[in-house]
């Protein structure tokens, strides 16, 4: 009876563990839970009572819970059999492929994470490197329907776009934006998650993958999910506000119901005085292709150059960044008068080109690649009613930093002649100015 038993230690180990795990899971989380949620509720009332557009329930659902919904909506079941009969697999394979792409777009947003750290990073980053300023901001846009959904419609400049616009409407809406495939990277790839962002593959890819993101798209917009869209599909490598890819603008129009929530478009026109990508955009379009990818040590060099030059006191270090906002598209009303898709893209990618505010770096590069003197292009932009957001100090501020900056850039030399291995990166800032003249381009 009193003989020594010998016990492995593993079985101590689970003896232990397991009565721990329970308590944890018993006792201790759900006050834990309790906590945070008490937390997150009174978070998302200052939020709230702050925002003009109110964070959606849809937006706050479960990952999980969103991913279900999405995976056995009608639509999505109809695709999966669809798929199955197509392929020749069986249904639970499909509907198990279904549930992969589910899960790969569907975000997880966090308020906590997108108003607690997201926004002050945003502007924080923005500082850092530009002066920001808004362009000009039509006066429809600051009466849209509260209860409409709002998408806006940007220009792809710089992949700092994502950051500028998070900070410009941190005070209006919480943006859910469609990202691209460079973004599938851990631990990048839960942040922009927890942002409220939802991946999206470019390219072709089979009709199950299209019908689903299409859904959830269509899901998200009807619920009154404020988003974010880049039709180009990608950034601009020639500097130019391209044509629009009609993909997510047709899900949107696809899914509307002109009885229930209308879906306002507004057009975003986003200016640099340096685009931090330039010399790999001018690269891809020399070689003809859009695969880019930065040399890590070129990163992490150029990292330390300006983190040097932020711990020298330097502020605004490659100039100014602007935001033009157009005037809305109501789809309601744009159906209403017999438009169709294509002119829907044609009309807001105009509008988008229209209010791309025109800096003074894009300014002395159209006057230096056009032969004519700055005074001269400001009159001819004045013409054409540009968006001019010029230094206060006038034409010969502008002049003196747009040169200022093509030099340090290196695209100027010291006499103020262009570098003949620069010419491309010339043209590329000079793109936005001739754009917007058109027609009265002074070649």
């Amino acid at each position: 009876m009193f003989q020594t038993v010998e016990i492995p230690v593993w079985l101590v180990v689970v003896l232990f563990v397991l009565p721990g795990v329970a308590a944890l899971d018993r006792i201790i989380g759900p006050g834990v839970r309790w906590f945070f949620r008490r937390r997150l509720e009174r978070v998302l009332g200052k939020v709230n009572a702050r925002l003009e557009r109110k964070i959606e329930p849809f937006k706050l659902m479960r990952r999980q819970d969103m991913v279900v919904r999405l995976l056995y909506d009608p639509a999505v079941l109809e695709a999966v059999a669809e798929h199955a009969a197509a392929t020749g697999v069986p249904g639970e394979v499909a509907l198990e492929e279904a549930r992969a792409y589910a899960r790969e777009i569907v975000p997880g947003f966090s308020a906590l994470f997108y108003f607690g750290f997201a926004t002050r990073a945003a502007r924080a980053l923005s500082a850092v490197f530009f002066r920001v300023r808004v362009g000009v901001v039509a006066g429809e846009a600051r009466s849209i329907d509260p209860q409409a959904t709002v998408v806006f419609v940007m220009n792809h400049r710089s992949n700092m776009d994502y950051v500028l616009v998070t900070w410009l409407v941190s005070g209006r809406a919480a943006i859910s934006y469609a990202v691209g495939e460079w973004a599938r990277v851990w631990p990048l790839s839960r942040l922009i998650r927890a942002m409220g962002a939802y991946f999206i593959r470019r390219g072709n890819h089979n009709a199950l993958y299209r019908r689903v993101l299409a859904r959830y798209v269509q899901m998200t917009t009807a619920e009154g999910t404020t988003q974010a869209v880049f039709p180009e599909g990608g950034l601009s490598l020639t500097g130019r506000v391209g044509a629009a890819k009609m993909g997510l603008l047709s899900y949107i129009w696809a899914g509307f119901d002109p009885l229930g929530r209308d879906v306002v478009f507004v057009p975003v026109g986003l200016a640099y005085d340096r685009v931090l990508e330039d010399a790999l955009l001018v690269h891809a379009a020399r070689e003809g292709g859009r695969r880019f990818r930065a040399p890590l040590l070129r990163v992490l060099w150029e990292a330390l150059r300006v983190a040097l030059k932020r711990a020298g006191g330097r502020r605004f270090l490659f100039g100014t960044a602007a935001a033009g906002f157009g005037v809305p598209v109501s789809l309601r009303a744009y159906q209403a008068q017999g438009g169709d898709l294509e002119g829907l893209g044609v009309r807001l990618m105009g509008e988008v080109e229209r209010v791309v505010p025109v800096l003074a770096v894009p300014l002395v590069a159209g006057s230096v690649a056009m032969g004519v003197p700055v005074s001269d292009l400001v009159a001819r932009l004045n013409e054409v009613d540009a968006v001019l957001r010029l230094p206060p100090g006038g034409l010969a501020q502008a002049e003196a930093e747009g040169r200022a900056v093509l030099q340090a850039r290196g695209i100027l030399d010291a006499a103020g002649a262009v570098r003949p291995e620069m010419q491309d990166l010339l043209a590329f800032y000079a793109a936005p100015v001739r754009q917007r003249l058109g027609q009265n381009a002074l070649d």
